[in-house]
């Protein structure tokens, strides 16, 4: 990486150290086979040691499954195919970037990136990018694929780091994964684990969608904010400059051709139609695109985007490919595709040795019992409300360490803490919003993130020599800054006493 004329300082010295000692670990497939291994030996070693909780939820005992006896080396054999091909980020990339990779190749990409640079303020460009990252979350896992890649090459055509683009839609696409100006899928599924968990208490307790809709609306600007402060100030400056990319000036911007000009509004023109048909099929009662509960979080259009990402970029890219006559006939189509699966081939070895990985950590069940032991340590402080959910974020941000699924993470730690939190007067939708704090906080560090591998992939067009190490000391920055504003948000919040969404208070008082 490029760290020439960056600031010195202790903590940049911490963040070089960082990188340095991260970078120094082996490749990260390599890192991801050996967390596998890790994860074998420690379930036998859990399942010799008698290591056990209880479920808060079922109640049920839980035990390490020892997958170095003779029934898990059987699964591993069994099921390490089905571990790669089910890794549920793989499919959804190789979906997405066939689309995108007709939208690329076609010179669609380029002609609206130029456009955008020179349309774009300069001095918001940072804050677009983090702000675009956050609400892409509406549209699931879009923001990883199409928008942190964007953000690099728009950062280099304006003659600043690729990197340093990458990291800032990769804190709000990522980091900022609970904050949104809109509800999405996520909201309902949280809602759903939460009401079930105040059930436990308070048979009659509803926990609606829009719990935490207002912390959520102000946690975007704040976030956005905090984003482009740690970009501009502190990862940018260490980068340094990158002198391997070629600066686009406002002349070639200015250069659109005729065709060009053609292909971009035939490409308007196709999104526009489909935007239309979509809404079409989305906003009446009785849409075509409506889920089958008749909701619009269910329809097959958001919970199919990445389809619907293919599809559009693809058609998209066809018109204005055909226009400037880059694409002559099927097979300049079929290459162009073929292309952008070129370029994932270092993901598709990382995603093997991760999905492994992940995969054993779940049967062996680690993951739970290190989730409820963390909590079960939590209960135990005798301490006020603020305090109390400073470490209730600290512990859902260390869990996220551990385990990547967020609704999984949910589904344990809420029948402990709601019951707990609403015994002592807080209600469920407050510890539902403190733990996507802790949630969020730490996707941008953590290895269990399902997207991390792609994230190396991405950063390593521009630096080959890029690994965990870089990625982490990278991304260290927003999850600190992102913690402490979130904090101070949250903590302004319960002194006003401000509801958390629409009839969601802070406290709870229990049916006499």
């Amino acid at each position: 990486m490029n760290q020439t004329n960056h600031p010195s300082g202790f903590f940049q010295k911490m963040l070089n150290w960082t990188e340095r000692a991260g970078n120094a670990l082996p490749h990260p497939a390599t890192l991801f086979a050996l967390f596998a291994l890790t994860a074998l030996i420690l379930s036998a070693v859990g399942h010799f040691l008698q290591w056990e909780v209880i479920h808060p939820g079922t109640q049920e005992m839980i035990r390490p499954v020892n997958l170095l006896s003779i029934e898990g080396i059987h699964r591993i054999m069994l099921e390490m195919v089905d571990n790669f091909t089910g890794f549920a980020p793989l499919g959804i990339v190789l979906v997405a970037m066939l689309g995108i990779g007709i939208a690329e190749q076609s010179g669609l990409v380029n002609a609206v990136i130029r456009m955008l640079v020179l349309n774009s303020p300069k001095h918001l460009l940072t804050f677009v990018l983090v702000f675009s990252g956050i609400l892409s979350n509406m549209a699931a896992d879009v923001g990883y694929v199409l928008l942190i890649p964007m953000a690099g090459v728009i950062f280099s055509a304006v003659g600043r780091h690729p990197i340093a683009g990458m990291a800032a839609a990769f804190a709000g696409v990522s980091g900022g994964f609970s904050a949104n100006l809109a509800l999405g899928a996520i909201d309902p599924l949280l809602a759903g684990l939460s009401q079930e968990a105040a059930h436990i208490l308070d048979p009659t307790y509803m926990v609606n969608a829009t719990a935490n809709y207002y912390f959520m609306v102000a946690s975007t600007f704040v976030i956005a904010a905090a984003g482009t402060f740690v970009t501009e100030k502190i990862v940018e400056p260490r980068l340094g400059p990158y002198k391997n990319g070629q600066v686009l000036d406002d002349q070639t911007f200015d250069s659109l051709s005729k065709n060009e000009k053609n292909g971009l509004l035939g490409a308007l023109i196709v999104f526009l139609l489909i935007t239309a048909v979509s809404l079409i099929g989305l906003i009446p009662a009785d849409g075509f695109f409506r889920g089958a509960d008749g909701s619009m979080l269910s329809s097959p259009l958001i919970e199919g985007v990445v389809t619907m990402l293919f599809v559009t970029a693809g058609a998209m890219g066809l018109v204005y490919g055909f226009a400037t006559r880059v694409f002559k006939n099927d097979a300049d189509v079929m290459n162009g595709m073929a292309q952008s699966m070129k370029t994932l081939s270092t993901y598709l070895v990382l995603v093997f040795f991760a999905a492994q990985f992940v995969a054993y950590f779940k049967w062996s069940n680690l993951g739970m019992i290190l989730a409820v032991k963390g909590a079960n340590l939590l209960m135990s402080a005798d301490i006020g409300l603020i305090p109390l959910m400073i470490l209730f974020i600290l512990l859902s941000a260390s869990i996220n360490m551990l385990m990547g699924s967020a609704s999984a993470k949910w589904a344990i730690l809420a029948p402990i803490f709601i019951p707990m939190f609403m015994i002592m007067g807080y209600s469920p939708e407050l510890s539902q919003v403190v733990y996507r704090i802790g949630d969020s906080v730490t996707n941008i560090i953590s290895p269990m993130m399902s997207f991390f591998a792609l994230i190396i992939a991405f950063v390593q067009k521009y630096d080959p020599k890029a690994g965990i190490g870089t990625i982490i000391a990278t991304m260290l920055p927003y999850s600190i800054i992102f913690l402490l504003f979130w904090i101070l948000l949250l903590v302004a919040w319960l002194l006003l006493g401000i509801p958390l969404g629409p009839d969601a208070g802070i406290h709870y008082e229990l049916p006499q």
